[in-house]
């Protein structure tokens, strides 16, 4: 049987108000809302958010919709004076997410019956709709040090890229899928190396006595991601 998933994007695309409280004094900026969801979303604005706390911010469309969460940035990119970033939500009331689907109920009825299609797609092998995941990947190469926590071993390898979620990584021994790992990774801003644990997901040779690898982190580190961003664009 099909199963709807948790955090399906709904397409929305309007201008919105965007409320940041910050300590107590409270900032409004306009801002073009382009798709939603109970995991984040993604918005433009001509100002700069920060990108290394968590936000309290109020997401209100006139007359439409209007509710509170919390949030962190999860990626950030600059798009013709625009500063567009994808919200990841950490805290969203049970009451914001009834707005948000009433929201869905009365706008989206054609995008919904579309993802009900796509996702019994899906089932059958078709377009997976995590693709569209709210953590976007950068490029992101840096030394990595991890230890194979099946066999106790320690080795090095070099960060292909990264996401919150995930990191693709060049190592020299092929490691099993479902290995878990330990990993610092060495990042150049003169802060210690960066820490987090993953499991293998999969694992293919890209030449001889190389092979690239893709591990999924147990916990999404949205602090980590923006140090990682920040030495990537320099």
């Amino acid at each position: 049987m099909y199963k709807a998933r948790r955090c399906t994007r709904w397409e929305v695309h309007k201008n919105a108000q965007l409320f940041l409280d910050t300590s107590g004094e409270v900032q409004k900026f306009s801002c073009a809302l382009a798709d939603l969801s109970f995991a984040g979303a993604q918005v433009s604005l001509l100002e700069r958010l920060p990108e290394d706390s968590l936000l309290k911010l109020n997401i209100s469309l006139p007359q439409e919709l209007d509710f509170s969460v919390e949030a962190w940035v999860s990626w950030h990119k600059y798009i013709k004076d625009f500063n567009v970033y994808g919200l990841y939500f950490s805290r969203l009331k049970d009451v914001d997410k009834e707005k948000i689907s009433a929201f869905v109920r009365r706008h989206s009825m054609g995008q919904i019956r579309k993802q009900w299609w796509e996702g019994l797609n899906e089932e059958k092998g078709g377009t997976n709709m995590e693709d569209r995941r709210i953590f976007a990947r950068f490029e992101a190469k840096f030394p990595l040090l991890f230890i194979n926590l099946k066999e106790n071993k320690e080795s090095v390898g070099h960060t292909e890229d990264v996401s919150a979620k995930g990191i693709g990584v060049l190592v020299s021994d092929n490691i099993k899928v479902h290995t878990p790992l330990e990993m610092w990774m060495h990042i150049p801003d003169k802060m210690d190396p960066l820490y987090a644990r993953g499991e293998v997901v999969w694992s293919k040779m890209v030449e001889p006595s190389l092979y690239r690898i893709g591990v999924n982190l147990e916990k999404a580190d949205l602090v980590g991601m923006s140090r990682v961003m920040r030495v990537a664009k320099e």
